[in-house]
């Protein structure tokens, strides 16, 4: 556990700060529970049925990249995916980061797709930097289009069978007639209008205050994608005169040097910290054992 005087250090400079910029990634909600990115649990087997066997891949990330399976067993797990974003419980540590941030200027920046921080924050202050699993976008980009999934996703998920997605039912383009794909970073992922405004409310954001005193709170970023969040946050901690750094994540929990004075490291599971930086009990947290969670060979 974290000890009280790097819970105090953080305290304070939440409570000095005049803006807090949060970047949020996919160890923010493996400490609330969704773990199936990384991990053989209910929620993969549900998404991925008798495709983990026919394959033998572990946990969603394998099955989402794996080459062998067919485009329609490839749609039966999109549909049954973003089905489950839209409907499935509101992770803890949102809450709490809620209740902490509670009153605060503050912005977020994520690369998760899952659309948690949607449940409990202000639209307006989000930024999607790898996309959400709750909109479709046309595969070729022939226009500048994101759609809503949630109706369609309901319907169709009634129709899966034997692990499939009839071609025929695959959400298809009202432009160009081809495939719809999940508006999620790849190599077809739709940059267009709608995701550089968000962007620009971004930097606007940082922009802004980039003068003031300025935390930039980092929520389970690991090294699997650093050039979107972590990267970005050591160099703007490293050139603005009066930001701090603070991550939090049990497995990557590191200041550079050049930052040295201008940082924490708090390395511990995510849902403590929140609850020790709300002075809220501790015993009910299911403690996030990462050891468990992430496959050794990988990079998250």
């Amino acid at each position: 556990m974290i000890s009280q005087e790097q819970i105090d250090i953080l305290k304070e400079q939440i409570a000095i700060a005049d803006a807090i910029v949060v970047g949020g990634a996919s160890g923010m909600s493996a400490a609330s529970g969704f773990k199936f990115y990384y991990q053989h649990d209910e929620v993969f087997q549900m998404i991925a049925g008798n495709l983990e066997k026919k394959y033998g891949f572990y946990n969603f990330f394998d099955g989402l990249y794996d080459p062998h399976h067919t485009l329609e067993e490839h749609w039966a797990m999109l549909i049954r995916l973003s089905h489950y974003i839209h409907y499935c419980e509101t992770g803890e540590t949102y809450k709490d980061l809620a209740a902490l941030l509670e009153g605060k200027n503050y912005y977020i920046a994520t690369t998760n797709q899952d659309a948690q921080f949607y449940r409990v924050f202000d639209a307006n202050k989000i930024t999607r930097i790898q996309g959400d699993w709750r909109y479709w976008q046309c595969k070729k980009r022939c226009h500048d289009q994101i759609y809503d999934n949630k109706e369609q996703t309901l319907e169709l998920s009634k129709y899966i069978e034997a692990d499939k997605l009839t071609d025929a039912l695959i959400p298809r383009c009202p432009k160009c007639g081809g495939y719809m794909d999940a508006w999620i970073r790849s190599r077809n992922f739709l940059e267009g209008n709608y995701y550089q405004q968000e962007m620009k409310l971004y930097y606007d954001f940082i922009e802004k205050h980039a003068g003031d005193r300025i935390l930039f709170l980092e929520l389970g970023v690991g090294l699997m994608t650093p050039m979107f969040i972590k990267k970005p946050f050591i160099s703007m901690v490293y050139q603005l005169p009066n930001a701090f750094y603070a991550t939090l994540n049990p497995q990557h929990a590191i200041v550079p040097e050049i930052i040295t004075s201008k940082g924490l490291a708090l390395s511990d599971d995510i849902s403590i910290i929140l609850k020790q930086l709300l002075n809220k009990p501790i015993d009910p947290v299911d403690h996030f054992d990462s050891e468990k969670i992430f496959n050794p060979s990988r990079v998250y």
